[in-house]
């Protein structure tokens, strides 16, 4: 069966072309007391050169990227653990909590793309973008990679 994997790195088009799905991404963040890194599931929105992502300012990633800037971004997709493809961003975030405009524009942005234009006019999703705490971690990567793996299987005989 390996015979039949190809594996490799993926072109910038095949990157944007992936990062347009709706597919979850996980950022990792250091806690700067005990060292412990701290992964958590996020949905968010490629603008070509950065990543952003929405929440709330008291929670534990922007806790954690106060205190330390760094971290890593994936956002992957898998089939089958030989069909799959992933791309790391990693660097130092920006948080922005100002101007609000901005934040509502953006948040809007990243939850249409998961629950669509009338989903987002529900009022938890308006909850989310409106609410005062809400923040922006804006990640312009210093490093990207990526790698995908596919099950390419053989022609049958014509």
């Amino acid at each position: 069966m390996y015979e039949y994997v190809q594996s490799g790195h993926l072109t910038r088009e095949q990157i944007d072309a992936y990062l347009s799905q709706s597919v979850l991404a996980r950022i990792a963040t250091v806690s700067s007391d005990t060292a412990q890194p701290h992964v958590v599931p996020v949905w968010y929105w490629w603008d070509g050169a950065s990543i952003w992502i929405h929440g709330y300012g008291g929670t534990r990633k922007f806790k954690e990227l106060r205190a330390n800037r760094k971290c890593s971004i994936v956002v992957d997709q898998a089939n089958s653990g030989v069909d799959f493809w992933a791309v790391l961003f990693e660097g130092e975030a920006e948080l922005i909590a100002e101007p609000r405009q901005v934040v509502v524009d953006i948040a809007v942005q990243i939850y249409t793309r998961y629950i669509g234009e009338e989903g987002v006019l529900d009022p938890i999703p308006q909850s989310w973008i409106l609410d005062e705490e809400g923040m922006l971690i804006k990640l312009t990567p210093s490093r990207i990679t990526s790698w995908y793996s596919a099950y390419i299987p053989p022609h049958s005989p014509t």
